[in-house]
């Protein structure tokens, strides 16, 4: 498959106060408590959660068979009373749909789709397969589920249209750069393990061009080393234009006696590839506020020994 950037993306309408917003479950089950919080989060941001009684089913460690998975997640691009679509949760799973889906009916009705962990494989495809917009941001039965657990303002930025913003990041956020420099492309990844699995398959990530976002939970340093080296063995690190780390919770302890952190197991990895790097932006798998990023937009990314900023340089949906 062909590693280039794509452009000319087809960008989804905004989200709105009063909008139906279709909540789907491609990949695991959940908790029905956790479930019931994000959708009143939801309320009391001014949306309406819609969703269909199936998407309680459970199968093995699936929301239901394959085909309930698909049907739900085709039939919320399609209805007219939902505007955006986005998902309960992750875990695993989503990579059975890719072959399942109908392209042409979900193309036929572009909308903004959300979520990320597993969601990273849905998200992807969206982007290379289908050319749309998607996000990498909260999901309804984890951060809706929390206090303080959507960063509002990334939200509304990335789905209410905005025309340029940027975040901002000084040295006592948590975000670290670690190789300094400037640098524009296309925004585009999500969950490491993700990406990695989808090598060798006819969704492999396109990579050439991007800001390449990196995020993961739970995963130790020498894991992500190996995936890092996959991704640059495969040529997805040749063509980046910039990289940017999650903040990557419950990845950072090494074994007793080892001496060494995370963010120097990923600067050994991409440190030498001459492009600006920075590390914990909270996006993705988090432990507070998750940042709504816009997948498939320009953005510029600006490394300094002070700080870190991502400006998004066009707007993500249409108003």
């Amino acid at each position: 498959m062909p590693n280039s950037p794509q452009i000319e993306r087809v960008k989804p309408p905004a989200l709105r106060p009063g909008d139906g917003v279709g909540i789907v479950a491609p990949a695991s089950h959940f908790p029905r408590d956790e479930f019931d919080r994000g959708c009143e989060a939801l309320r009391s941001m001014g949306y309406n959660p819609v969703y269909e009684a199936s998407i309680f089913d459970r199968d093995l460690y699936f929301a239901g068979s394959l085909e309930r998975r698909v049907s739900e997640l085709e039939t919320m691009f399609l209805r007219e009373d939902v505007r955006a679509v986005v998902c309960a949760r992750g875990g695993y799973g989503s990579n059975y749909l890719l072959p399942a889906l109908d392209a042409g009916r979900i193309r036929s009705r572009p909308k903004a789709f959300i979520g990320y962990s597993d969601a990273t494989s849905l998200a992807t495809y969206f982007c290379d397969s289908l050319n749309f917009v998607a996000f990498h941001g909260p999901m309804v039965a984890k951060d809706f589920a929390r206090p303080d657990g959507v960063d509002a303002g990334s939200w509304q930025a990335a789905l209410g249209g905005r025309k340029n913003w940027r975040l901002d990041f000084d040295l006592a956020s948590g975000v670290q750069p670690l190789e300094p420099g400037s640098a524009e492309g296309i925004l585009y990844g999500g969950c490491l393990s993700m990406l990695v699995a989808s090598l060798g398959t006819p969704y492999e990530i396109r990579t050439a061009g991007t800001i390449l976002l990196i995020e993961d939970v739970a995963t130790k340093p020498y894991q992500v080393d190996r995936m890092l080296m996959q991704l640059k063995l495969a040529g997805k690190l040749d063509e980046v234009r910039g990289l940017v780390f999650g903040e990557m919770p419950d990845c950072q302890a090494p074994p007793p006696g080892q001496g060494y952190t995370l963010e120097e197991v990923v600067r050994r990895v991409v440190g030498n590839l001459g492009v600006p790097v920075a590390y914990g932006l909270r996006s993705g798998h988090v432990s507070r506020r998750n940042i709504t990023l816009p997948l498939g937009v320009s953005a510029r990314l600006n490394v300094g020994v002070n700080g870190v900023s991502l400006e998004i340089l066009e707007p993500a949906t249409v108003l």
